[in-house]
């Protein structure tokens, strides 16, 4: 069985304490950076010529820089801290979607059973949308959905797998692709996205780039680039 002491070898537990933790002397770089400014300028003062010595505006000039460089670490540290708080938060808002389906970019729609989901992104308003199902094997079009008029943001979809074709009342199972067609005031839209239905696996908080989403079918991505969670 094992145990723990207090005391290891006449070493006691504050002095263990004492050197793995870091002073805070040693590494407050604010502090660190005034003691070397103060420590600059009375040196200066001490071996100033008396016969011309420094006047009044210099000294004041150069405390108003030590103000400067105080305020500027100061606020580089309050941002820091402001980053580790947002990411913290950022994490757990993230690992809640861990097992939810998400809508993000993307032309892929998967039919199971005679059902599917997608979405339609519209940055503005549209008289007529339409979305066009094609065959990734033959890159034919094989289903036409009329949405008829949509409003801006995005909006998630169902699709049972009908077609256009006259011999088939539902296409098979599989995956297909799709494209979104959009009319206003009889122009057509660019601002229009297409939305693939996806799944969170995973989430990596411990990236170089931030909080990162992992996709069952996308892989990574960021909380931002998620249109709707359903």
């Amino acid at each position: 069985m094992s145990t723990v002491n207090s005391a290891t070898s006449g070493t006691s537990i504050n002095d263990l304490m004492g050197t793995m933790n870091t002073k805070k002397a040693e590494t407050d770089s604010v502090q660190a950076d005034t003691d070397k400014f103060m420590t600059l300028l009375v040196t200066q003062l001490k071996n100033q010529d008396p016969l011309n010595p420094l006047d009044n505006a210099q000294v004041t000039s150069q405390l108003a820089q030590l103000q400067t460089v105080t305020g500027v670490n100061k606020l580089n540290e309050t941002l820091e801290t402001l980053k580790s708080s947002y990411q913290s938060s950022e994490a757990m808002q993230a690992t809640n979607l861990i097992g939810h389906g998400v809508l993000v970019e993307g032309n892929k729609i998967h039919l199971t059973e005679g059902k599917s989901v997608f979405g339609v992104e519209l940055a503005t308003a549209a008289d007529s949308v339409k979305v066009i199902v094609s065959d990734p094997k033959t890159g034919k079009d094989v289903a036409t959905i009329d949405l008829g008029s949509m409003p801006a943001g995005a909006t998630p979809l169902a699709w049972d797998g009908s077609s256009d074709a006259v011999d088939a009342a539902t296409l098979a199972d599989g995956g297909y692709n799709f494209r979104v067609e959009a009319m206003q005031g009889g122009q057509p839209l660019t601002d229009v996205k297409a939305l693939s239905l996806d799944s969170v696996a995973s989430v990596s908080t411990n990236t170089k780039d931030g909080v990162k989403i992992n996709l069952a079918g996308k892989g990574a991505i960021t909380l931002a680039d998620i249109k709707q969670v359903l």
